[in-house]
């Protein structure tokens, strides 16, 4: 690692820049953090460096884990600065291979773990020079008094978040505030995971429109218009309020494309699939697949599958929504996948 007494040693800000270039490009992400860390002058030349993108950028925010990983092209070494409590793991690596991996971790002791992980935050990101983080993750009743702060410093300091996973320790734990200040002031672009229990089922945080994924295993929040205000690609709703009526009149209104135009995966509870019909499409012109019919459709995480009968109802402009039951993992689904 790069340290005051290194550089004492090798005096590499003396080298001309395209050395200290190439000297950089052979240094790991946690060893050009050190380097930065040294002094003000260390940190102007780094900056200076403009190959970086080549690094993801993963932050999890937890009490048990507080950490910040960079990882490499095609993700083969992944470097983590993870904070501890524990005076005697400052500065110790750990290092092992998963699965043709290298996953480097180096422990940093902090009184205020918090503090010290959002300065190294503003270090990484202003290093690196990422206006997108890959990976957020938060459990949002870990450190509640640092929530706005730490949504604050994301605002300031990217523009958007690939990949956004909440969670909160305990479902008692009221997070609907903060998960609504995250939501209105984060721009997630791929995948949003709300492992979260809302208490208010007027929970006013805006979904953002962006999301390709929107995954809500506890979706009892959800009523007919915040589903309508939902314009994601893949959805999971499980446990959600809306009743057969309002599915009934939002599927009228995907037919005739007034609403959810992107959907291509809708995931709800189980359910058989003739009390759908009779319930909630009981006005829907529909065609009853026969069984012997097999079609490939398109399944959880983003795969497709055989599907043998369905439920077909058509959109105006020829799109084909299929309804049908799904066992994966010793779980059932009722899936609406659109072709």
């Amino acid at each position: 690692m790069i340290s005051n007494r290194r550089c004492n040693k090798f005096p590499i800000l003396r080298l001309p820049f395209l050395a200290i270039e190439e000297i950089f490009k052979t240094m790991n992400p946690i060893e050009i953090i050190n380097f930065l860390m040294i002094n003000k002058r260390t940190k102007a030349v780094a900056k200076l460096m403009t190959f970086y993108s080549k690094y993801s950028i993963h932050l999890s925010v937890n009490k048990l884990l507080l950490r910040i990983s960079l990882n490499g092209t095609n993700n083969f070494v992944s470097c983590t600065y993870e904070m501890t409590s524990d005076k005697k793991m400052d500065g110790k690596t750990e290092e092992y291979k998963y699965n043709g991996r290298i996953i480097r971790t180096v422990f940093k002791y902090s009184t205020d773990p918090i503090e010290e992980w959002k300065q190294l935050c503003k270090h990484v990101l202003e290093l690196f020079k990422k206006q997108t983080i890959d990976a957020l993750t938060v459990y949002m009743d870990s450190f509640v008094d640092q929530n706005v702060s730490i949504i604050d410093l994301l605002k300031i300091n990217v523009k958007s978040v690939d990949r956004c996973n909440l969670f909160q320790s305990d479902e008692k734990n009221d997070v609907d505030g903060h998960t609504a200040y995250l939501l209105d002031n984060l721009k997630v672009n791929d995948e949003l995971n709300l492992h979260l229990h809302i208490k208010n089922y007027n929970f006013d945080g805006k979904f953002p429109k962006t999301p390709k994924k929107l995954y809500l295993p506890n979706s009892h929040w959800i009523g007919y218009e915040k589903l309508l205000d939902i314009d994601c690609k893949h959805v999971v709703l499980r446990n959600n309020r809306i009743t057969n009526e309002e599915w009934n009149l939002f599927l009228k209104k995907w037919i005739s494309m007034e609403t959810n135009q992107n959907l291509e995966y809708l995931e709800l509870d189980n359910r058989y699939q003739d009390i759908f019909r009779i319930h909630v499409l009981y006005d829907i012109p529909h065609e009853v697949v026969d069984g012997r019919v097999k079609r490939v459709l398109k399944i959880r995480f983003n795969q497709t599958q055989a599907i043998s009968g369905g439920i077909d109802i058509r959109r105006i402009d020829g799109k084909t929504a299929t309804f049908f039951a799904h066992r994966a993992f010793e779980m059932e689904y009722f899936i609406m996948s659109i072709h």
